[in-house]
């Protein structure tokens, strides 16, 4: 069994210039599939809101929900670096709801660290109080989907002269405020650029160019994800077609009654046979 995944180590994989590879994922199939691919990271992200909960945005995926998935999530991984994202509202009231957010995602998830978007005075404020908890924070700045809406919409951030000095800002500040992990998100690649040599923690790119390590959303990578994807996934698999491929041709056997044959069933004696009739007569003559 390969060695687990600790701070420590992925500190070490970055001053060492070892990519870290790190997967969205939300249950526990995907989770034993990213398990065995050896990834280092696993992030149970809000996202799970849209791709498994079939909601419009993150916003609406509640901390219960993001427990079931967080849960399930651990239980499929070993030793992969588990974090879990703290969904919209549970956070923004104080920095005591954010530290008893964060409690049960460790207590009852078993999650390693929690996920915190944003990076202004507020945001700084409750990364600081989770970390000096003693739980992990993974910062999130750039494209910050729960709050996409005051962004301008789900686009690329620092393209502007405002924008990119905010992406430096930020990401500068949630380190200093004790941020672990830093995920930069759709942000152009020289941006994020300027700011990486400046950052001591790991930072984990999604759309942002090279950094020290990289994280897709499994289903996305995998071709599981319908329709259009963000412009920085890349597809790895065709698995959605041949699961609705797979489950169409099971549709057509049943119907066409081909499917169960024989080689599908169980044999039984003549005595359990008999026994069954029995039973049947007995209460047909009641």
């Amino acid at each position: 069994m390969r060695a687990q995944v600790t701070l420590q180590r992925l500190a070490e994989m970055k001053a060492r210039r070892e990519p870290i590879v790190m997967v969205t994922a939300y249950d526990y199939p995907t989770a034993r599939v990213a398990e065995q691919a050896e990834v280092d990271m696993v992030l149970v992200g809000d996202s799970g809101a849209q791709v498994v909960l079939g909601h419009d945005s993150t916003v609406a995926v509640t901390v219960d929900e993001m427990l079931v998935l967080a849960g399930a999530v651990r239980r499929g991984v070993q030793s992969a670096f588990v974090v879990a994202d703290l969904p919209f509202g549970s956070t923004e009231v104080s920095d005591e709801q954010a530290v008893t957010t964060a409690i049960r995602f460790v207590k009852e998830a078993g999650a390693d660290a929690v996920k915190l978007e944003g990076g202004g005075g507020a945001r700084l404020s409750r990364i600081r109080a989770i970390a000096e908890a003693g739980i992990p924070v993974v910062a999130h700045v750039g494209l910050t989907p729960q709050t996409a809406v005051a962004l301008g919409g789900l686009r690329a951030q620092g393209r502007t002269a405002e924008s990119a000095a905010r992406i430096v800002r930020e990401s500068l500040a949630v380190q200093d405020a004790g941020a672990s992990v830093l995920v930069i998100e759709a942000v152009p690649a020289d941006v994020a650029a300027v700011v990486l040599p400046a950052l001591e923690i790991p930072v984990i790119g999604i759309g942002a160019g090279p950094a020290d390590g990289q994280v897709l959303v499994i289903h996305d990578l995998l071709g599981i994800t319908e329709g259009k994807t963000a412009a920085f996934v890349k597809r790895y698999g065709a698995i959605g077609p041949d699961m609705v491929a797979g489950v169409a041709a099971y549709a057509r056997e049943v119907r066409g009654g081909v499917f169960p044959g024989p080689e599908h069933g169980y044999s039984a004696t003549d005595v359990a046979i008999e026994a069954a009739r029995a039973e049947l007569d007995a209460r047909s003559r009641d």
